[in-house]
């Protein structure tokens, strides 16, 4: 399956009842509207297909995994309903990734910012390379992670959330992610990391689908009113990032 067009593209591959959905875009594999709905509708797919046991999800290249959320798009944002609406993206992709029937598997090979941790949080299980450093820099522009904050807590815990959320200016080491839970190990090489995502899900996908079904809803209980929480918490961002200061700092950045 292949989806293509100039702000991003997105295609999907299956082997052996591994599916890999590769995401790209030139900005530093980050996120423009369109794009995240894509996937989401991608992940939704591949849980109603009795193809696919595992999921993997990765982004192209060899530098970053994924910058997090289009800063043109958030440029852009001109009301609070439009703000909504943008925010609600990462919402509806974190909820479809946790209520997909398929385990998920990360292969993060480089770099992760904001929505690429919320996304790397939202994998049932992730491997990633020694470059794979992550950083939330919502605080630093205006606005916060809220929306991914539920996702990111669940995984490394609210303590290590808060450290990371108020040090916005500050990466994490891979080290670090590995000893809070987000990785669960990480290699030198990008071929390195291909072969132990190749080996893991090659295990995976020959156990029994009943058995991974329910274990994914045991990993996930407790979390059904995110349907619901991650949309209010959109509408947090959706308001902050029309803030004076939102503005200068993305304009900033943008320089």
């Amino acid at each position: 399956m292949v989806s293509e067009n100039p702000i991003g593209s997105l295609f999907t591959t299956i082997d052996n009842k591994i599916a890999t959905v590769t995401f790209a875009h030139p900005s530093s594999n980050s996120f423009p509207r369109e794009l995240l709905d894509r996937l989401t509708t991608e992940f939704n797919n591949l849980s109603a297909d009795p193809a696919v046991s595992v999921i993997v999800i990765q982004s192209e290249g060899s530098g970053a995994f994924c910058a997090g959320a289009s800063f043109d798009e958030l440029l852009a944002v001109s009301d609070e309903e439009a703000g909504t609406q943008f925010f609600s993206g990462f919402a509806h992709l974190i909820n479809a990734m946790r209520s997909c029937s398929k385990l998920i598997v990360g292969r993060i090979h480089g770099k992760a910012v904001g929505g690429g941790v919320g996304i790397t949080s939202a994998c049932d299980y992730a491997l990633a390379t020694k470059n794979a450093s992550i950083k939330l820099s919502e605080l630093a522009i205006g606005i916060g992670p809220f929306v991914i904050e539920p996702v990111v807590s669940k995984k490394i815990g609210k303590t290590a959330m808060a450290e990371m959320t108020l040090a916005a200016h500050e990466w994490k080491t891979t080290d670090w992610a590995v000893a809070k839970g987000l990785y669960a190990n990480t290699f030198e090489t990008i071929t390195e990391l291909d072969a132990a995502i190749a080996d893991f899900t090659g295990k995976l996908s020959g156990y029994n689908p009943e058995a991974l079904l329910e274990m994914k809803k045991v990993f996930w209980e407790g979390t059904q009113h995110w349907d619901t929480l991650l949309i209010e918490r959109a509408t947090i961002s959706g308001k902050l990032v029309l803030s004076d200061f939102t503005r200068k700092a993305l304009s900033q950045f943008k320089k």
